[in-house]
């Protein structure tokens, strides 16, 4: 038994299509192509909704275009100032759009989340989700997760909090934002979540420095459960010597966190690489799957950290309902 979740939910990269095959891919050709016009890096996944891709380039730009013919329907270039080139630790990448009703959304370099309208590329609203004159970027794309949009951000490296923050896909509004780090412990922490976690950071420095464990990647939703899985990454500064003189687990860095999308209440962790000095971070792709564990039918999620001891996890989180 299976459940019948639309399959972009598990994130399995695979497609069902099956017209192309090992009998025939020696015939393939070019159909078309399409320039981006930058030498800069093009890692995004094109998004295809009736008939039109959505992709995005370097610099955060977004692309509609005619996925028969090639044809560029709109454009958008948010304008990104070019002082972000030396922001942004591995180039002015973006690594994808969502698709929301009637809207594409676009996490901007800058650290800008913005709504575009699908037909035209005009923009619906617009959201900073960062505090600009520190070193935050965004190149990870935004999730949807029960009408709400999903943003991360990069700047673990130049020392910044990591967040994940979630907003309306109508208007914009804020709903909530969830930090993967406790803050200044001499104050009162933002949720039960970091209270807890306060007692696994040692020294007085690491939240002056920012303490890092920003959601640039990966995420999933699984909406069966309620739950947003998120990766964080690794701390500031990598070396937990200087980072937290005296040891410590530095919860919630490198770990896969499972909120309820609904208020960001954290629900459980686990932590890929405890203390990590390494740049072992757990930001790498997540996918869901429906599989046999102990002669049972488990929901599980999957992912290979780059923890050398951790090549390859798998969190058997609930027994499968459907």
């Amino acid at each position: 038994q299976t459940c019948a979740l639309p399959i972009y939910y598990y994130e399995q990269r695979f497609s069902t299509l099956d017209q192309i095959n090992d009998t025939n891919a020696s015939q393939l050709g070019l159909a078309w192509q399409f320039d981006t016009a930058t030498d800069r890096g093009l890692e995004a996944t094109p998004l295809v909704v009736d008939g039109v891709m959505y992709a995005t380039g370097s610099w955060s730009v977004t692309y509609a275009v005619d996925a028969r013919t090639g044809k560029q329907l709109w454009k958008y270039d948010p304008e990104v100032h070019r002082k972000y080139d030396n922001l942004a630790c591995c180039d002015v990448v973006n690594r994808g759009a969502a698709f929301y009703k009637d809207k594409v959304y676009v996490g901007v370099l800058d650290g800008r989340l913005v709504a575009l309208d699908k037909n035209t590329g005009k923009v619906a609203w617009s959201q900073t989700t960062v505090d600009q004159n520190q070193p935050y970027t965004i190149t990870g794309a935004p999730r949807i997760a029960k009408g709400k949009i999903i943003i991360g951000n990069g700047g673990a490296e130049y020392g910044v909090r990591g967040y994940i923050s979630a907003y309306d896909a109508e208007t914009g509004k804020l709903a909530w934002r969830f930090y993967t780090v406790p803050g200044d412990p001499s104050k009162p922490q933002e949720n039960k979540a970091l209270e807890k976690a306060l007692p696994t950071w040692k020294g007085d420095n690491w939240w002056k420095i920012g303490g890092g464990g920003t959601v640039w990647d990966s995420m999933v939703y699984d909406p069966e459960l309620n739950l947003l899985y998120v990766g964080t990454g690794n701390g500031s500064t990598w070396n937990r010597n200087l980072r937290s003189p005296g040891g410590g687990d530095n919860l919630y860095l490198s770990s896969i966190l499972a909120i309820n999308p609904d208020d960001g209440e954290l629900k459980w962790y686990y932590q890929t690489t405890p203390g990590d000095s390494w740049d072992f971070t757990a930001v790498q792709p997540m996918m869901l799957a429906d599989l046999q564990v102990g002669g049972r039918l488990r929901k599980g999620i999957m992912q290979a950290p780059r923890s050398e001891e951790h090549t390859s996890e798998l969190q058997s989180h609930h027994d499968l309902v459907c």
